[in-house]
């Protein structure tokens, strides 16, 4: 089967976020990192069940990020090129802001799946990380995967990567962020002071 265009540079984009992360040596089990990703999906599962307010569930994914993901990472990968230039102080302060972001972005995605549940299906070498593939399963939609790659932080797992029915996070949020501060001339404080608004 031949790629498209637009295929490939999704693959190539994907790569090179990848690639951005800094992914420790291959030391994580299959186990420990199902392990992880079963607590996780758990407390998901806990928060789309829960019945709460939009805002009480956005704060509870906040703390979901917080446990489980390896939010300075991601947010590094997002920021790309231009963290090169920036000021350590930009660089925490963008990776605070993000951090309030992603936990907004992907909350809101996640409440739409109330009344459905996630469930870890099995757990996948990928490379020098562990994919663990899970399936949401929504009333009235059909079963659609939701991947979580994880990796040894080192010292503990956590997930740097998602792909929600096929989307994956590392590309879309270094596109979306290179975007949002294309469109303020490369002010990186212009970008923080926005992303903590969204807030």
């Amino acid at each position: 089967m031949s790629l498209t265009r637009r295929r490939f540079s999704a693959l190539g984009l994907a790569a090179a976020a990848t690639a951005a992360l800094p992914i420790p040596a291959f030391a994580l089990t299959q186990s420990q990192a199902r392990q992880l990703v079963d607590r996780a999906v758990g407390d998901i599962n806990a928060i789309i069940s829960s019945g709460g307010s939009e805002d009480q569930m956005i704060r509870r994914f906040r703390t979901v990020f917080d446990d489980y993901a390896h939010t300075a990472a991601i947010a590094a990968s997002a920021l790309g090129v231009a963290g090169r230039s920036a000021s350590n102080s930009q660089r925490s302060a963008f990776a605070e802001a993000f951090g309030t972001y992603l936990a907004n972005k992907y909350g809101r995605r996640f409440r739409e799946f109330q009344g459905g549940e996630i469930t870890v299906q099995r757990t996948v070498p990928v490379n020098n990380y562990m994919e663990v593939q899970t399936v949401a399963d929504l009333p009235g939609q059909s079963p659609f995967r939701v991947d979580f790659h994880v990796y040894d932080r080192p010292g503990r797992p956590v997930f740097f990567n998602l792909i929600v029915e096929g989307v994956n996070m590392l590309v879309s949020e270094r596109q979306e962020i290179g975007a949002m501060l294309d469109r303020r001339g490369g002010d990186l404080d212009e970008l923080i002071s926005d992303l903590r608004a969204m807030g």
